[in-house]
């Protein structure tokens, strides 16, 4: 998956947990890009099985795709934490460089980083 599909869908997951319904507008907002932009990405990840849409209606993850917008909210999660409890910068700015490297680490990295959290940090 590429990481423009990565970050739709974790943002599908978390407006589902913030409104329930989730728009393409709603995405086109919180993502700051153009509506034909979601258009296309949502074409992309339905094609890909990761979202079911009507026209012009709501999105849902399918199985498939909460499955892995939760696995990228996941390593989000303990990214962020990991940045701010190390680097001791503000949260925010912690939230937004795990954002950008979330998708480009390794898995094998990113297991080293919930194992030093657990073993040292907790």
């Amino acid at each position: 998956m590429y990481e423009s599909g990565e970050n739709y869908l974790e943002t599908i997951l978390m407006l589902e947990q913030e409104n329930s319904i989730v728009r393409s507008i709603d995405v086109a907002h919180r993502l700051s890009v153009s509506k034909p932009s979601v258009s296309r990405a949502m074409g992309l990840l339905r094609q890909d099985g990761y979202i079911d849409m009507a026209d012009n209606g709501p999105i849902f993850l399918t199985e498939k795709g909460r499955a892995k917008a939760m696995q990228i909210y996941h390593r989000h999660c303990i990214l962020t934490e990991f940045l701010e409890k190390i680097t001791k910068v503000p949260r925010e700015q912690a939230e937004e460089n795990a954002c950008r490297i979330e998708h480009i680490l390794d898995e094998d990295v990113f297991q080293g980083i919930q194992r030093y959290m657990k073993e040292v940090l907790s």
